[in-house]
């Protein structure tokens, strides 16, 4: 359990939270690229990066874009969240973690995917590692954290690109002539991680880092049997249909926040079958491994899966 200590409007849509410790106790550390899930009193659950220092222990801070089409996540925050208020959060979780070792980072962020490469960059900057952000947005009024971002540097450098003046941004242009070793980070809107994984389709898979805020639609296209070893049943899942929906339905409890394939909550282990993997968390050679899944976008490339549920 934490406490709001401050709430500040970053754009016009864009509020950010500094979540404290209630008792004065330290919060569980975290690394750059971590995020942690919010417990909303509606009862839905939202993951949110972390984008403050990683070695501050007596705060976490997290920014929320007041989404247009808000299922009651964003919305909820924006309109119930003030200073003094209490809210239950799980303790951090990293499926975007920072390669400390590498001799240079290219961060690429879209719109609110500022967050947990802002986490990155402050990082870098205090190990004195070659770092460089290329901030995109469409106008300075939607950027939020412009201010900060736009300062001097001593290793890294910021390059804003705002659609509404420039158009597209050109993805070859900041990952061509880096480094052998470069890493490349991209967290943004679906259309921006496409086009990321175009301008990197020659690099190696393990310098490439994405992390997206919107996921799936998180429905399946067909119908299939879902059996579950552990409790000796078999369910179907209706097409348009999730897995975790019919695990809901059936009073099977499966933990989960986004249900978009983003955060990983629902991660179940996998049994038999092939699964369609539609997250956005798991690497390619896991994929093809298939030895799990998130039940919330998830569906079946056979006739059925089996879960160790």
């Amino acid at each position: 359990m934490v406490t709001v200590g401050s709430v500040k409007r970053e754009t016009d849509t864009v509020n950010s939270y500094e979540l404290r410790p209630i008792d004065d106790e330290l919060l569980p550390a975290f690394t750059p690229g971590a995020h942690i899930d919010l417990h909303l009193d509606n009862g839905l659950t939202r993951s949110y990066s972390l984008m403050n220092c990683s070695w501050e222990r007596d705060r976490y801070h997290l920014a929320v874009d007041r989404a247009a089409r808000s299922r009651g996540g964003s919305r909820w925050v924006h309109e119930n969240l003030r200073v003094g208020s209490r809210l239950l959060i799980s303790p951090p979780r990293n499926h975007f973690p920072l390669e400390v070792s590498a001799s240079h980072s290219v961060l690429i962020a879209g719109g609110i995917g500022i967050t947990p490469l802002l986490a990155m960059a402050r990082f870098l900057e205090r190990h004195q590692r070659s770092w460089e952000l290329h901030y995109c947005a469409r106008e300075p009024a939607r950027a939020a954290f412009l201010s900060e971002i736009s300062r001097p540097y001593e290793r890294g450098k910021v390059t804003m690109h705002f659609s509404d003046r420039e158009g597209l941004p050109n993805y070859d242009a900041m990952v061509c002539g880096k480094c052998l070793d470069t890493h490349f980070y991209c967290c943004g809107p679906a259309g921006m991680l496409d086009a990321f994984l175009r301008a990197t389709a020659t690099h190696a898979r393990q310098f490439i880092h994405i992390e997206c805020f919107t996921g799936s639609a998180g429905t399946v296209d067909g119908e299939f049997d879902l059996i579950l070893a552990e409790s000796h049943r078999t369910l179907r899942v209706r097409k348009g249909e999730t897995i975790l929906d019919r695990l809901l339905e059936e009073g099977i409890h499966v933990p989960s926040s986004c249900r978009e394939g983003v955060c990983g909550s629902c991660e179940v282990r996998l049994l038999a079958g092939r699964a369609d993997h539609r997250d956005m968390i798991l690497t390619e050679a896991e994929k093809a491994a298939n030895e799990t899944i998130f039940v919330c976008c998830s569906g079946s490339l056979d006739p059925s899966l089996t879960l160790k549920l």
